[in-house]
């Protein structure tokens, strides 16, 4: 075996350190080099963009949340209106032990369940850094206890907020609609339409309603103050204030007044009111019943309470007046007799049968009237005046649904009025084509129009449904001879920084092209109605000029021969009672429909409200008796009814 030399060779070492000299100066230049070309970057190439960053960490921009805008009556009443109070917040992620310290914060205030369960909800639908409630509206005591123990909760602020606030609640609650939080969905459009700068540091947003609709015009231009801060975050000085600009007010055409009484003549019952004044379309009174609280939904309504408001069977959710859609019963008569006499079904001098009942050629089938014996022989003006359903049973009979639809149709029955609120319903105005639509998933039997299709039709029954809204615009039009506008609840916007006022001008979309001879001669057996029809016993000491008609709308159908027992229905199955009106006749300034669901007979349950109405706005009065009137009259034991007649 060989031994190993123990002598290194003197020049092979030195070598070998020679080259570990050389790695070691290239790796100490090379680290050099990455460090100057670093340095290169930092402070040459990127000195602009880290020159900015430096001074917006040594800068902050604070939004000015503007105060929103007021919504008020067309005489001045506050109607939406902001207040200020304090309210609790937490900011999770700077919060070490969330649960222990909203342990400690219900000491210092009043947390209700109520609270903990909405900030909970609240809490996973927002973001870590956000600050989140946990109870809104502290009394002055509770706010300086949080106050004076702020040293120990890192992460809890107490908080000056503005407030919306909904004086007249209910009443109000589907016309002003109602904020709430700003959610995801919310984000995401602002994101779209390129608003979200303007709504920095706001959690509320306009999410129903008016406050929906104007909300560019309520919400205002958010301000900010950039503020100096140290090293820790903490405010050193105000350098500059750009002020917030408060959202413009909304004037309505809307009277609190007669919003008021027509609550209280609804009293606890169910149904829609809507009165326009006919020379400009302006809405005088929105009332949709049962309603809701609005100040519900301004911070998150909890589960408890949604699940409430949904379940209940009477819907108060529901915005009855722009939704809710009727068959409209005999108050369809005055449009179906327009179409009569401009197509020259029928002229107005015309006399023809209205019997007990009608049938069709080659059926056995009879449409009865509500009067067993019928009226004998009217012309279309008295038909109007007693509504008779077999006269108009064999008018519609005789037009067929082609010469129906087109001028029904042009009084805004079965389509959209474009009012000023959102998620307004196109009701159904029947025709061929409606039909084969509605039923193209079914047999051809099915889609088909069959001649027997008007008959019911022609009283406001069969596939007619249209909504208050539209019930109420159409009498408007029949009212002012023709002249169509668009109903509208907000007429004046004034800007909060100038005081100038925007216009919503009451000019006519269209008049319709029919005489006004026609018009004259249908509003003249509406007037009838209040004198010797069927609204004479509501018409009885009239200080003014009254039109009307009534309708009752069937909700359920009855056999062929039986009898209409109101008494023996559920409440919910019983007709529904409408009204439409106008006065004074000779110069119209109010038009209305009112209907009072499951309520019966026209006359007995929603021709009162109006009376009502109409003696308030007109007289500025309603007469004594008139609460005997307002009580739901149903048909008695024995009464026929079929299809809905009056």
């Amino acid at each position: 075996m060989r031994r190993p030399n123990r002598f290194k060779n003197p020049q092979s070492e030195e070598a070998q350190f020679e080259l570990r000299l050389i790695i070691a100066y290239a790796l100490i230049i090379l680290m050099f080099l990455v460090l100057l070309a670093r340095f290169v970057w930092l402070q040459v190439l990127q000195h602009d963009h880290f020159s900015t960053l430096a001074q917006n960490n040594r800068i902050s921009l604070v939004p000015i949340l503007p105060s929103r805008g007021l919504i008020l009556d067309r005489n001045g009443v506050v109607l939406a209106r902001n207040y200020s109070a304090y309210t609790l917040e937490l900011t999770p992620s700077k919060i070490p032990d969330l649960a222990a310290t909203v342990a400690k914060l219900k000491t210092l205030a009043d947390v209700s369940p109520r609270d903990e369960k909405l900030f909970k909800k609240l809490l996973g639908e927002s973001k870590n850094f956000e600050a989140v409630p946990l109870k809104v509206k502290l009394t002055d005591e509770e706010a300086a206890r949080v106050a004076a123990h702020g040293y120990e909760l890192p992460g809890v602020e107490v908080k000056a907020r503005l407030f919306r606030d909904y004086p007249y609640k209910e009443m109000t609650s589907h016309v002003l609609g109602y904020i709430g939080r700003i959610n995801q969905r919310d984000k995401e459009r602002l994101e779209e339409e390129d608003k979200t700068t303007n709504y920095k540091g706001t959690n509320y947003i306009g999410k129903t309603g008016l406050e929906a609709v104007y909300e560019e015009d309520l919400h205002g231009q958010v301000g900010f103050e950039e503020m100096e801060t140290d090293s820790g975050g903490r405010a050193v000085r105000s350098l500059r204030r750009t002020p917030p600009v408060n959202g413009n007010t909304l004037k309505l055409a809307l009277d609190i007044r007669l919003q008021e009484v027509a609550d209280k003549l609804f009293g606890a019952r169910r149904g829609a009111l809507v009165a326009i004044d006919p020379n400009t379309g302006g809405v005088l009174a929105f009332l949709s019943k049962p309603g809701f609280d609005p100040s519900l939904f301004i911070d998150g309504i909890d589960t408890q309470t949604w699940t409430a408001l949904n379940a209940d069977w009477q819907k108060p959710l529901i915005n009855r007046a722009l939704r809710g859609t009727y068959p409209p019963g005999s108050t369809f008569k005055p449009f179906m007799a327009m179409a009569a006499l401009v197509t020259h079904s029928i002229g107005m001098h015309d006399i023809r049968p209205a019997p007990g009942y009608f049938t069709l050629p080659g059926s056995s089938h009879q449409f009865r009237d509500s009067k067993k014996s019928g009226n004998g022989m009217v012309n279309l003006q008295r038909a109007i005046t007693v509504s008779s359903d077999t006269f108009f049973y064999k008018l519609a009979w005789d037009m067929g649904i082609d010469k129906i639809h087109p001028v029904v149709g042009s009084f805004g029955l079965g389509s959209r009025t474009g009012i000023d609120l959102d998620g307004e319903a196109t009701g159904v105005l029947p025709s061929k084509e409606w039909k084969a639509k509605r039923f193209a998933r079914y047999k051809p039997e099915v889609r088909r129009w069959y001649p027997a299709d008007v008959v019911s039709i022609g009283i406001g029954q069969g596939f007619n449904a249209y909504t208050p809204l539209q019930m109420a615009n159409a009498t408007a039009i029949m009212a002012n001879g023709g002249a169509v506008f668009k109903p509208h609840l907000v007429q004046q916007v004034v800007d909060s920084q100038t005081g100038t006022v925007r216009q919503i001008e009451p000019r006519p979309v269209k008049q319709l092209p029919y005489p006004q001879e026609y018009f004259d001669y249908i509003k003249e057996g509406m007037r009838n109605v209040m004198i010797s029809g069927t609204g004479a016993r509501v018409g009885v000491g009239l200080q003014y000029s009254m039109a009307g008609k009534t309708g009752t709308a069937q909700v359920v159908a009855i056999k062929q021969g039986a009898k209409y027992n109101a008494a023996a229905l559920a409440e919910q199955y019983r007709d529904h009672s409408w009204f439409i009106a106008f006065a004074p006749v000779e110069k119209p300034r109010i038009a209305v429909a009112i209907i009072v669901e499951n309520a019966g007979f026209g006359a007995a349950a929603a021709a009162p409200v109006a009376r009502g109405l109409f003696d308030f706005y007109l007289t500025g009065k309603i007469r004594s008796d008139l609460a005997g009137l307002l009580k739901t009259v149903p048909m008695e034991n024995g009464d026929v009814r079929e299809d809905a007649a009056d």
